[in-house]
């Protein structure tokens, strides 16, 4: 690795230390990186080729590297896979990486920033570009936890008290498969953090559907081995390795993934997800839960910490015949099935009579009320999901984003309320 601060200063006996450094064909051919660097960083700043990355990262001297610049242009997207491995093998030694990129064409960018890249600025560098995307880095990605009181005794031997803090707990619950639930689920939760930007309110999105969650899928999210880790022991959990265990989308919404590797629903008992979820409300303002369509022991759990346990149907008999049988189980047990809040996806649209006057005779004979009828979202929902963005993104005009939208907005406006009350 060569120093350019060194190279221009050689008269000094000792170099800097080196906190970061770029990586690149030719770093000469960024001149004003060079300058930037230089202007943020003086003279602890270095450069490595394409060829030497991997190595230099696994060295001593890496340790002390804050973050890489990896510097790309067009003629370089015949190489993005072993960039990409440059950057997964930053990521993986806790080191930040900022992609300088250079006429990349939109695809070679994605990929590169698929591998973990923190962020990225155009070349040539717009005035304070790289200072503001520094800025970026160094910025904790939440607000300092609120740590909780110290644990005290419970069967699981950990339990949180949440007194200080108490966030609201939305389930989601698909009565059948392929209702839309888990892409409810994620768009409410980017809906709620839109809105939580002027308030500073915080939202999480827990993917409890160990099995085959799709949370990380619908937003283009690594599933990293430290989510199997933290559910293998939560009774030895605290605030800090939950936090350590979410990823951030946008810098905003913060998200627990489900694990890496197909785990048994029973993988985590009831007093776990107990922990978990008080852990979770400690943290945030509004924690989102994407349940497994599939009952078991710790549905109970949630559905008592929940303040609202949305239940997502469709027009077709399956849905019906799973809406009595979960209306009969919940009453069986005595549990608060009135929680329940039905939530009809792909609704007719207002001109299908006939479609409406199904819906209605569905209502009836199930005896339950459909809070909120969600409109067919067409190809722009598949869309969405393959391209790793939330509605609000992609299509924000489409009538089912918009109706999401409203759903978010009143349940903020109940939110704000309920704690406009609890402070007076």
């Amino acid at each position: 690795m060569t120093s350019m601060a060194e190279s221009h200063q050689s008269h000094q006996s000792e170099p800097a230390t080196i906190s970061a450094c770029t990586v690149s064909r030719d770093i000469h051919a960024f001149d004003l990186l060079i300058e930037d660097m230089e202007t943020e960083l003086g003279e602890s700043w270095g450069d490595v080729s394409f060829g030497d990355a991997i190595a230099f990262l696994g060295q001593p001297d890496a340790a002390a590297v804050e973050f890489i610049a990896v510097a790309v242009g067009s003629e370089d997207e015949d190489q993005a896979a072993f960039i990409g491995e440059i950057i997964r093998t930053a990521k993986a030694r806790g080191i930040k990486v900022v992609v300088i990129a250079e006429e990349l064409s939109p695809i070679a960018l994605h990929q590169l920033m698929r591998q973990g890249a923190d962020d990225f600025v155009p070349y040539p560098l717009p005035e304070k570009a790289l200072h503001e995307a520094l800025e970026r880095l160094r910025r904790p990605v939440f607000p300092d936890p609120v740590a909780p009181p110290p644990a005290a005794a419970a069967t699981s031997g950990h339990k949180v008290d949440t007194d200080h803090h108490q966030g609201a707990v939305l389930a989601v619950h698909g009565l059948a498969g392929g209702v839309g639930a888990s892409n409810f689920a994620v768009n409410m939760a980017w809906e709620l953090t839109l809105l939580s930007r002027k308030t500073g309110k915080r939202v999480c999105l827990l993917d409890l559907d160990l099995q085959f969650g799709s949370a990380s899928t619908y937003l283009d999210l690594p599933r990293k081995d430290v989510v199997f880790e933290l559910l293998s022991d939560i009774s030895a959990m605290d605030s800090d390795s939950f936090m350590q265990a979410l990823q951030c989308y946008r810098d905003e919404l913060a998200v627990l993934t489900a694990p890496a590797d197909i785990l048994p629903l029973d993988f985590v008992s009831p007093e776990d997800i107990a922990t978990l979820v008080e852990t979770a409300r400690a943290q945030f303002d509004f924690v989102i839960i994407d349940m497994p369509t599939t009952l078991v022991q710790w549905t109970e759990t949630v559905l008592n910490a929940a303040h609202v346990y949305f239940a997502l149907l469709e027009v077709d008999m399956r849905s019906a015949q799973n809406t009595l049988r979960m209306i009969r189980a919940l009453k069986a047990e005595e549990l608060p099935y009135e929680k329940l809040r039905f939530i009809l996806n792909r609704a007719p649209k207002f001109a299908d009579l006939a479609g409406r006057s199904r819906v209605k005779r569905m209502a009836e004979s199930l005896d339950i009320k459909l809070e909120v009828l969600l409109p067919e979202g067409g190809k722009v929902i598949a869309q969405a999901g393959d391209h790793g963005l939330p509605l609000a993104e992609t299509a924000a005009k489409v009538p089912l984003r918009k109706e999401v939208q409203k759903l978010a907005q009143s349940l903020f406006a109940l939110e704000d309320a309920a704690q406009g009350s609890h402070a007076a």
